[in-house]
């Protein structure tokens, strides 16, 4: 009953951030690059407090020190685009029936998601053209190469023809693993948008999980100037195998149920600071609007 109360409280929550980014995709696409970056990093942010989603990751991690190049990194749920845009705002490289999703397939169009019709060469040589110009300009890009969502538990094929605008633009590909666990670090596959699974169902069962924590882990950037395609994708496979491997690896810490006055008290405290974020970030946005030079 308690899990069912979360769910339904959550979804009020996504209601109303999800019309409130509606409207900031109104004109999103008009504002300069450094606004649309803010922007879509809080939007982000705020939706993963509403599922009370806590990211994880290492303070001297690579991470930190991400500013443009080629991500690439497994992939196991819708999710993994807001985590992502959580920690740096990117432009995603996502399947065509994203699209198509209610209202989220609209936010990921105004957000300028590159989207890619599989199975068709034309589509994928004409997004490869846009890579290589974005990345050529210093942009943040994000690929899933697996071309299909995963339990987590480790890391399908990669499909290489992705990775090649890196090599024909001279750019840094920086591998990095995503892992969902519940906070005793057990692996956790709440979100885990897999199999025959509906969009509806995927929402509901991260609206009703209590809490996920979602561990980020990249390794060193990787010079993709002088290589070629197959090299290149072993290397980033490896890289992210053997990460993700090892964070499996991690033992699980004992676990101590959470009382239900402990969870209603933390879903109080999360819709305060989910107004408090809303305010701030109205406050932010107006200010930065008014300072960009008019057009």
């Amino acid at each position: 009953m308690t899990r069912r109360l979360i769910a339904l409280f959550r979804a009020a929550r996504l209601a109303l951030h999800i019309a409130y980014g509606l409207f900031l995709a109104v004109s999103y696409p008009w504002f300069g690059l450094a606004i649309r970056r803010r922007i879509l990093q809080r939007w982000s942010t705020g939706l993963l407090d509403i599922f009370n989603v806590r990211i994880e990751i290492d303070r001297d991690d690579p991470l930190h020190r991400l500013h443009h190049g080629l991500i690439v990194t497994n992939h196991i749920s819708w999710l993994d685009v807001f985590v992502l845009n959580a920690v740096v705002p990117m432009r995603f490289v996502a399947k065509s029936e994203v699209r198509r999703w209610p209202a989220i397939g609209w936010l990921c169009a105004r957000a300028q998601t590159l989207f890619i019709e599989r199975g068709k060469a034309r589509s994928a040589a004409r997004i490869n053209v846009q890579l290589v110009d974005l990345l050529q300009r210093g942009e943040c890009l994000a690929i899933f190469p697996e071309g299909t969502t995963t339990d987590g538990s480790k890391v399908a094929h990669f499909h290489s023809s992705l990775l090649q605008p890196a090599i024909d633009a001279g750019a840094l590909v920086h591998p990095i693993a995503i892992r969902y666990q519940d906070r005793y670090g057990a692996h956790n596959l709440a979100s885990a948008y897999i199999d025959e699974m509906s969009f509806g169902a995927s929402m509901w069962n991260i609206l009703s999980e209590p809490e996920l924590h979602v561990r980020l882990v990249a390794t060193p950037p990787l010079d993709a100037s002088g290589t070629d395609r197959r090299n290149l994708t072993r290397a980033v496979h490896h890289h992210i195998g053997a990460t993700l491997a090892g964070m499996h690896a991690i033992p699980v810490m004992s676990q101590t149920p959470e009382s239900p006055e402990h969870v209603l008290a933390r879903m109080e405290a999360d819709l305060h600071f989910q107004s408090l974020y809303c305010v701030l970030l109205d406050s932010s946005l107006a200010q930065e609007a008014a300072q960009q030079p008019a057009k």
